[in-house]
């Protein structure tokens, strides 16, 4: 994008031809940078996920026994091991409003190249409500688009599980 001397004659032009000009203040920009922030760690014996079942026992360190619906993001490398756990999202008794952006940005800082997501049912039922559905859908696109594979959506119940691969929605 390169800048030339017609613009500048033209604004010299208006400011000489007697156009008054409001003057306004300068806007200030924040510059930032992103990292992320090692809260903990946990040692995974399996090394990496090959399985929704293997997805599920990691989950459930997170999940299972919470009291409201919490969201994670768990993102892999190309080998499918475990780089980071995000809690993405923590809800009320019986939702989670879950965001494409917020469960890609701990992915895309992560340089995951996949992702699994899960979430548990305080209910202790693990039967996916249209709204988890609709949710995977617009995981599964956001990361078409962004080069980052849903994996699976796991949803943990009391002692058991479901994956929405599994049930033909990813």
């Amino acid at each position: 994008m390169g800048y030339n001397n017609s613009s500048t004659s033209k604004q010299l032009e208006l400011l000489e031809g007697g156009v008054e000009l409001k003057k306004q203040s300068a806007k200030r920009i924040n510059i930032v940078s992103l990292k992320l922030v090692k809260e903990s760690s946990l040692l995974y014996r399996e090394r990496s996920i090959g399985s929704p079942e293997d997805g599920y026992k990691l989950m459930k360190h997170f999940l299972g026994d919470l009291d409201r619906e919490a969201f994670i993001v768990i993102s892999l490398d190309t080998k499918n091991q475990p780089v980071s756990i995000n809690i993405c999202h923590v809800g009320s008794l019986n939702a989670s409003i879950v965001h494409p952006r917020e469960v890609m940005k701990s992915a895309i800082l992560s340089n995951a190249a996949s992702i699994m997501v899960g979430h548990n049912h305080p209910s202790g039922h693990s039967a996916p409500s249209r709204e988890d559905i609709e949710v995977t859908k617009r995981l599964v696109e956001a990361g078409r688009i962004v080069g980052i594979d849903l994996l699976d959506h796991i949803i943990v119940g009391d002692d058991n599980f479901v994956s929405l691969k599994e049930k033909g929605y990813i």
